[in-house]
């Protein structure tokens, strides 16, 4: 059968399942003649590597790539970013393309550059700008120009104050988003066909705090406070639109690559390992900056980390970074030694936020490239990392890369109706790697046994 996968980057379970779903009467009849439920993410809950995690059934470790910037070897400032060449393991769209199905999909990251498949491809936001070939094939791009309108990659500067221009760039963004899509099912012959609205992302990272009476920020009353249901309303007639498109023998599925939550503040990691004697600068700073690794003092070193939804610890080990100070020896007594402190870390009341530190080769079968020694979500992920220094405390209740209400949240959402299955089953303990499995079985395509997920579509 043919299936079509609509991605909701960020739609998050508490809100689609829970507050809004009267709200969303195609959403809802899906889930009343389906299966549904909450879906685990990778770790780390971002977008890259999440949703590469959920097409290729493979882990983060093995994919290679830990966020979209990661080290490239082990100095101190070579990075790589995870584009769609870094993408070494099998997509949903490869393994089909190879067995003669069609295949249609639009911006799921990483993407770009594009490459070639049996049918059609936009590229994801990674994508630096339209005058680029972002399409296979190259056409592709001109006939969506001429049929559709000028193709929009993402919302430009989406962390602003000014969240009327937010607002009105998200709906744009999804009305092009949704047209294109709808153009190519429409025009285009296909098996699979999947696609992924960023706006949700966007939107809950903008105007989290409008709308959750439980956000420290949170103003009664206030002028957006429902701008994100409304939203919501929005994109459940857009797929409305879709689903009048096709049969019923064809299988839908609506996944989002995780799920979203109240930022209450951010940890500033590099201060506070600073405070805690692991890391040590050549001097001062006069006030919070944006920290360069040449102003660490390395020969006085042993950790340091990164900013982001979640935190990124690398260690100075002697014999492996240039100027290493951990005896290889002592690595782990050092890394237990780090994590038993990460996970200690308080409110700046003195409560234990919960913070959680992880190591790479305890949650991977395999660890490929460069992975941080320590992947970290601060408070439950309530709280990000900051990685500036400088800062008055190692607590700071705003955003170092903008404004920013909402982190990412361990569990997304996955609804899947089939020809089949009218059941309205809630599922339990669904991971996203399940996702790729279960395309795979439906279009009749036999799953590769090295994937992780196991299938849904007899659910």
């Amino acid at each position: 059968m043919k299936v079509m996968v609509i991605g909701l980057d960020c739609a998050t379970p508490q809100l689609l399942f829970g507050d809004w779903l009267e709200r969303l009467p195609n959403i809802r009849k899906l889930i009343k003649n389906g299966v549904h439920g909450e879906m685990a993410s990778s770790t780390p809950a971002i977008t890259v590597p999440a949703w590469m995690s959920m097409m290729t059934s493979k882990t983060p470790g093995e994919l290679g790539f830990y966020g979209f910037r990661n080290r490239k070897n082990y100095s101190y400032d070579e990075m790589f970013f995870a584009t769609s060449n870094v993408v070494k393991e099998d997509t949903v769209w490869d393994i089909l393309s190879r067995e003669n199905r069609e295949v249609i999909v639009v911006g799921v990251p990483p993407s770009y550059p594009p490459k070639p498949v049996n049918g059609n491809l936009i590229s994801c936001f990674l994508t630096p700008g339209t005058d680029v070939d972002f399409t296979y094939p190259k056409k592709l791009k001109q006939e969506i120009t001429e049929n559709v309108g000028e193709y929009i990659l993402d919302v430009k500067k989406f962390r602003t104050e000014d969240k009327d221009y937010l607002i009105d760039q998200i709906y744009k963004l999804a009305e092009n988003r949704f047209a294109t899509f709808s153009y190519l099912i429409e025009n285009k012959s296909w098996d699979f066909a999947m696609m992924v609205e960023m706006g949700v992302d966007r939107l809950h990272h903008g105007l989290w705090k409008y709308m959750d009476k439980d956000h420290p920020k949170y103003e009664a009353g206030n002028k957006y406070e429902h701008v994100i249901g409304d939203y919501y309303e929005y994109i459940d007639g857009k797929i409305g639109e879709l689903l009048e498109k096709i049969d019923d023998d064809t299988a839908v599925m609506i996944v989002s690559d995780h799920g979203a939550k109240r930022m209450v503040g951010g940890i500033c990691f590099n201060d506070w390992l600073i405070q805690e004697g692991f890391l040590a600068l050549n001097e001062t700073p006069e006030g919070p900056m944006p920290m360069k690794n040449s102003m660490i003092d390395w020969n006085r070193t042993k950790a340091w980390g990164s900013g982001g939804y979640y935190g990124r610890l690398f260690m100075n080990v002697a014999g492996r970074e240039p100027y290493g100070t951990i005896p290889p020896e002592d690595y782990e007594k050092e890394r237990d030694a780090l994590k038993a402190k990460i996970e200690q870390i308080t409110d700046p009341e003195g409560n234990n936020i919960g913070c959680k530190a992880f190591k790479p080769e305890e949650i991977y079968p395999k660890v490929k490239n460069i992975a941080p020694d320590l992947i970290v979500y601060f408070g439950d992920l309530y709280w990000r990392s900051v990685g500036s220094i400088g800062n008055e405390s190692i607590w700071t209740f705003e955003n170092d890369t903008g404004p920013d209400d909402a982190n990412h949240a361990e569990h997304g959402v996955i609804i899947l109706k089939t020809p089949e299955n009218t059941s309205g089953l809630k599922l339990e303990g669904v991971q996203l790697m399940d996702v790729a499995p279960t395309i795979l079985e439906l279009i009749g395509v036999n799953t590769p046994a090295d994937m992780h997920g196991h299938s849904l579509a007899k659910k």
